[in-house]
């Protein structure tokens, strides 16, 4: 994906515009499920992700949340939560977790618009990069631990760093 540079009237624009307008340009396939919320299909290398973006007035908040389909073995569920921490550590902006009853691996992340601000696209599509980034990047490591029975510490190991510099 890459930087939006558009000219939005922000002084009244509910964000969840802003992410129908980005979600538009992409080609992706969205369901504008009410005034303050979005949901999309967003296809990444190794799926596609489901993401959810909602608008919450009352406090101020673009809440956004990706999933993807995971029922780890039982026997396995406490190395994947030791990896959960580990990645978590790793991410700066967001977080994963384990939906153990939906069978769903979820990556959150709000982003705090207090006191009047406006988001702006630019802002909007770095949170739908990063989302997406995140779950590309500790896709394999979690699948490893779930379902290849490595340790949560040779999965990270091996977890996609992000890219410096351009082939």
């Amino acid at each position: 994906m890459e930087a939006v540079e558009h000219d939005f009237n922000t002084d009244d624009l509910n964000p969840i515009d802003i992410v129908e307008t980005l979600a538009e340009r992409r080609d992706w396939e969205f369901d504008r499920v009410g005034e303050d919320q979005i949901a999309m299909a967003v296809e990444g290398v190794w799926r596609t992700y489901s993401l959810t973006l909602a608008w919450c007035g009352r406090d101020e908040t673009l809440r956004l949340i990706s999933t993807f389909e995971m029922d780890p073995p039982a026997e396995r569920r406490a190395e994947l939560a030791l990896l959960l921490d580990r990645a978590n550590d790793l991410i700066w902006s967001g977080c994963f977790n384990l939906w153990d009853e939906q069978k769903l691996m979820v990556f959150r992340y709000g982003l705090t618009l207090a006191g009047g601000a406006v988001a702006t696209a630019s802002q909007i599509d770095a949170m739908l990069r990063g989302a997406v980034s995140a779950a590309e990047r500790f896709y394999p490591a979690f699948q490893l631990v779930a379902w290849g029975e490595e340790s949560a510490e040779a999965a990270l190991a091996i977890a996609m760093s992000d890219a410096v510099g351009r082939a």
